[in-house]
């Protein structure tokens, strides 16, 4: 289970620091606008430049931090050692696209997380006899987005319409929904950040030839030769750094999605956007989950 954060504290790879901790964080940088990878181009013959995109890259967060329980040494060296062992694992740095879980708590807003890897760990040992030991911490998000603290999870079976209609049972009187209400109508989705989310996306058979479209934006990810038989699932991961096709064994299912399907661009924008998925069934109890987390510009 995460740890409980209060105000101004933060959890490192499972690791508590900032207040009311035995490691005191002076200063944090990093935590506003990430750094841009411009695409700027001089005009030839012309003054000035042609304005490219311009695009985050990773975001570098920085603590000023010490340690310091008093007359303790022996307590320093531990809490040092707590935070290697959280930065160190080898599931993490040798193993490309993983990272570790780094968790923000300040006054009046939700525990935000990111997924970072440690780049410095850097304590100054001098003043150790007395409890003291200054300690500078360097981490690197490659996906500079804040997240938000838990999973959001939806399913959504084959089949619901769109456009409003009668709601069985039948009795008289009759009231026809609108079919305008999302909270009335399954196959919607919230994104209650304001950037873009990056769904995981299971589909579980039986079913056949599988297409799932954001509607707003019309895109989609197609599986047309793909056939899952009864309980089998394939989950399609949108996330930076991660962009898979895999089988419930591991396997890799990239071959079925059609080459006009464009992972890296199958996000859920801020607010609430619906979602519509068709595929061949004939018992309908297919189903599709989308498991995201909300995405923030800032803490």
């Amino acid at each position: 289970m995460p740890l409980d954060l209060d105000d101004w504290q933060y959890d490192i790879g499972g690791v508590l620091i900032g207040a009311g901790t035995s490691v005191q964080v002076i200063e944090t940088t990093g935590l506003g606008r990430p750094p841009v990878r411009d695409n700027d181009v001089d005009q030839p013959s012309m003054d000035g430049q042609f304005a490219g995109p311009d695009y985050w890259t990773g975001r570098q967060i920085q603590f000023d931090a010490a340690v310091r329980i008093p007359g303790d040494a022996a307590a320093c060296h531990d809490m040092i050692a707590q935070l290697q062992a959280a930065t160190d694992p080898a599931a993490v740095r040798l193993v490309g696209g993983q990272g570790l879980t780094l968790r923000i708590k300040r006054p009046g807003r939700p525990v935000k997380s990111m997924t970072v890897r440690a780049r410095k760990l850097d304590p100054e040992f001098k003043d150790v006899i007395h409890g003291y030991v200054p300690l500078d911490l360097e981490f690197l998000a490659h996906d500079p987005t804040y997240y938000a603290d838990t999973d959001t999870v939806t399913e959504i079976p084959l089949g619901w319409l769109t456009g409003g209609g009668f709601a069985a049972p039948v009795v008289a009187p009759i009231y026809v929904q609108s079919g305008t209400t999302a909270a009335d109508r399954p196959g919607w989705v919230t994104n209650s950040g304001d950037a873009d989310a990056w769904p995981i996306i299971r589909i579980t058979g039986p079913c056949a030839n599988v297409t799932v479209t954001h509607v707003a934006s019309g895109r989609t990810l197609a599986l047309p030769t793909l056939t899952l038989a009864a309980g089998r699932w394939v989950e399609i991961d949108t996330r930076p750094g991660y962009r898979t096709v895999t089988w419930d064994n591991g396997g890799n299912a990239s071959s079925y999605l059609s080459p006009a399907s464009r992972i890296d661009l199958f996000s859920l924008p801020a607010g609430t956007s619906e979602m519509r998925w068709t595929a061949f069934d004939s018992t309908n109890t297919a189903r599709l989950r989308l498991t995201w987390r909300d995405a923030y510009i800032a803490l």
